[in-house]
């Protein structure tokens, strides 16, 4: 997922390179940034910008890559097709399970224990 931030940042004009990338996977595997797109971002410009003229760039980058995503549950949306979920659920829960609830239903409650 974030070598396509890193090259869509840099197809905008920032000039960061691999070493920054590893700096940000580093600094999301310590969770500096954790389930909130704000703190990601800052976390993601403070490492990949080098120097704030290429802030604005950085934003367009930014919100083209995240456009319509505010909160972990919507990356999840944006990453896993619901047909891909719903089978999934179909293997691991009881019929009776299901019925009680709807697949987004469970997908939230499986995001709130990541």
């Amino acid at each position: 997922m974030l070598i396509n931030l890193f090259q869509t940042v840099r197809s905008a004009g920032v000039p960061c390179t691999l070493r920054e990338l590893l700096d940000l996977l580093g600094a999301l595997e310590k969770q500096l940034a954790y389930s909130n797109i704000d703190d990601f971002y800052y976390l993601s410009r403070a490492i990949l910008v080098k120097d704030e003229k290429h802030y604005d760039k950085f934003d367009k980058a930014f919100d083209i890559y995240f456009k319509g995503i505010e909160k972990l549950e919507d990356i999840f949306q944006a990453l896993i097709p619901e047909d891909w979920l719903r089978k999934a659920f179909e293997k691991e829960l009881d019929p009776e399970e299901l019925k009680k609830n709807s697949i987004s239903w469970w997908s939230r409650k499986i995001i709130r224990r990541v």
